[in-house]
């Protein structure tokens, strides 16, 4: 194609234009959704919620909340030559007394990608001190898989994967000399107890807010 034809084809094509999300977000007249604060728990909480999802099972990975944005970032490599046994995040709209959401073990048979959201149901609590603070974990199983979503309480686990479980707390961060201790596994009724608190703390954190 000649010079002058190139020049024409140029002068044809229109004007590439900016996607008006994109431009609503650099003017600030909007906010993109938190999946923290704008993701609703769910009718069903405190026994069947939503959880976001940080890290996927098999992962090495330690992706975390940015909670000032709102996005999903990498934290770190895992230190140890371990894996997380299953996909790992936290219910919105939640708040445990380190300042973050509850965190959520969610077992079921497909690894699933940072930032998606899933129905999960409590079947137990595993408490757990990390370095001397308070870090308990829900313990759940995918509501809408259809080989996890009978299980209503830990007792119905085989004693093998909840000893899987422990390891991996236990032992993924020794290699960077921190100390994670797990204490005895807690029933069904105990997660949801925990879960219905951490709402009840998020719930008195907005009222604050407000106040302010």
């Amino acid at each position: 194609m000649s010079e002058e034809n190139q020049s024409d084809s140029s002068q044809k094509r229109p004007a590439t234009r900016l996607n008006e999300r994109i431009l609503s977000s650099m003017s600030r007249r909007s906010v993109a959704a938190h999946p923290w604060h704008d993701l609703e728990i769910g009718p069903g909480a405190p026994t069947i919620f939503n959880v976001v999802v940080e890290i996927t099972k098999g992962s090495k990975v330690k992706y975390e909340l940015d909670k000032k944005t709102g996005l999903i970032k990498v934290d770190r490599v895992l230190y140890s030559s371990v894996v997380y046994p299953h996909n790992y995040g936290f219910i919105p709209r939640t708040l445990c007394d380190d300042g973050d959401p509850m965190d959520v073990l969610v077992l079921m048979q497909e690894p699933i990608l940072p930032a998606c959201f899933l129905r999960a149901r409590a079947i137990g609590l595993m408490p757990m001190i990390d370095q001397g603070e308070k870090d308990d974990k829900i313990i759940a199983v995918c509501a809408d898989d259809p080989e996890y979503r009978h299980y209503n309480d830990l007792n119905e686990l085989s004693p093998h994967r909840l000893a899987e479980i422990r390891r991996f707390f236990e032992d993924y961060k020794k290699n960077e000399n921190k100390e994670v201790a797990v204490n005895e596994f807690l029933p069904a009724v105990a997660a949801q107890e925990a879960v219905q608190r951490s709402m009840d703390l998020y719930a008195e954190y907005i009222l604050q807010s407000l106040r302010c």
